[in-house]
């Protein structure tokens, strides 16, 4: 067995690095000497690093396209990083500690491919793959769980009539949706001969296991994948659901594909490979339980979940809301608080400018300085005329006396001009 039938190369894996999984895959089988380790080495072999261990032996221009391949790899995540950053408003980030979640490489040296790379990405795949069923079952639960929360809460909304009316349309729907035709245990003789017959249009009488096989390893790997398998509960899985009827739910039926296909993989894929070669196929035709199976259980005869599950998940709802409306109670706050300071801001604003405004007008409508001169100057300092500076009568051809000396005298101010200093 090699790695190509392990990681099922030949089928979308569904891990968010499936890419980079196949194209290391295909570059290794391309290198003879891993090529012939890989026919000797089982499952339990890969997970404990084993098979790491000989990319020290491939050829250089396969571990050159492994180093390109990495760092190609390296940008695509860094470039998720960026953009994560960016709808979360460009908050400091710690990058490495981010790239540290993708364990499936070695972070410390991003620019070569190497043994720790191989190991990393063939347990982180093993590990990925066994728990992808597991956590799409947990994704089903949850949807049918808040499915039946939201049909509860839409009762509460209706008067005691119409809660009637729908608690009656909604057992009428669960009933039509029972009553469909005998579903066949997948995997056993009777489904996959009506699949002989419907899809293949063979006689099934003339039912072949190895024919059959062929068939339907579309691919001619040797080996049916999980896809190709799925693909046989088509026509069990169109008794039960329709896209076109209301009773039916096509996230349902993708869960009840699920569940055929593991019930199928357990029973029949002996090595846990996850791929169902023509040797296991043959040999689980032979078992008493492909032609007389028991009858098998479909969803509505077994629950996703139980009450007490469905009553943990309502407190989780409930806890859930009650957190989103003390947040938007402090949310609000915030948001009251900041239009008081708005406001508060825009009056002092409002004020400040009212204040520059009326200086404004005041500058305007005061008077100018007097400018004073010598003509002003001078009827400032003229003293009073009183009786006893009068000048005295003169004879005619004869210059007037002034009483107490010149005649410049009588310009002289009655007081110091230095009182007119805030004049100038």
């Amino acid at each position: 067995m090699w790695i190509l039938t392990v990681f099922c190369l030949f089928q979308d894996t569904g891990l968010h690095y499936d890419r980079y999984l196949r194209e290391v895959i295909d570059f290794l089988e391309k290198d003879q000497h891993f090529r012939e380790k890989l026919h000797n080495t089982d499952m339990e072999d890969i997970k404990q690093g084993k098979l790491a261990k000989e990319l020290d032996f491939v050829g250089h221009h396969v571990r050159t396209k492994l180093d390109e391949l990495k760092r190609q790899e390296v940008n695509r995540l860094r470039t998720l990083i960026k953009a994560k950053q960016d709808v979360e408003g460009g908050h400091e980030m710690n990058h490495k500690a981010l790239l540290m979640q993708f364990e499936y490489m070695n972070h410390m040296n991003p620019h070569t491919f190497e043994v720790e790379d191989l190991d990393k990405l063939i347990k982180s795949a093993t590990s990925d793959l066994e728990n992808y069923d597991k956590d799409r079952h947990e994704e089903f639960k949850r949807y049918e769980m808040m499915k039946e929360h939201k049909r509860k809460e839409h009762l509460k909304n209706l008067d005691e009539e119409q809660r009637k009316d729908e608690e009656q349309h909604y057992e009428e729907l669960r009933k039509k949706h029972a009553n469909h035709p005998k579903i066949n245990h997948p995997g056993s003789q009777d489904q996959l001969k009506e699949v002989w017959k419907e899809s293949d249009g063979l006689d099934p009488n003339d039912f072949d296991p190895k024919t059959f096989f062929k068939l339907h390893d579309n691919n001619g790997d040797g080996y049916i994948d999980q896809q190709e398998l799925e693909a046989l509960f088509t026509k069990e899985l169109e008794k039960m659901y329709s896209p076109n009827l209301e009773e039916d739910d096509m996230t349902e039926m993708e869960e009840e594909r699920l569940r055929m296909r593991e019930h199928v993989m357990n029973e029949v894929d002996t090595n846990k490979d996850r791929l169902v070669s023509l040797d296991e196929f043959l040999i689980s035709t032979n078992k008493k339980e492909f032609q007389e199976p028991d009858s098998w259980e479909t969803l509505e005869q077994a629950p996703a979940y139980t009450d007490e599950e469905m009553k943990l998940f309502e407190e989780q709802l409930a806890q859930e809301e009650s957190n989103l409306k003390q947040k938007n109670v402090e949310l609000q706050k915030q948001k009251e608080e900041l239009e008081r300071q708005q406001e508060q801001l825009d009056a002092q604003k409002a004020e400040l400018q009212q204040e520059s405004l009326v200086r404004d007008e005041t500058r305007i409508s005061l008077p100018a300085k007097p400018s004073l001169t010598r003509t002003t100057l001078g009827q400032l300092c003229i003293a009073p005329r009183t009786s006893q500076s009068r000048p005295a009568a003169t004879e005619p051809g004869r210059e007037p006396r002034v009483s107490g000396g010149t005649a410049s005298a009588a310009l002289q101010c009655p007081r110091p001009l230095h009182h007119l200093g805030g004049l100038f």
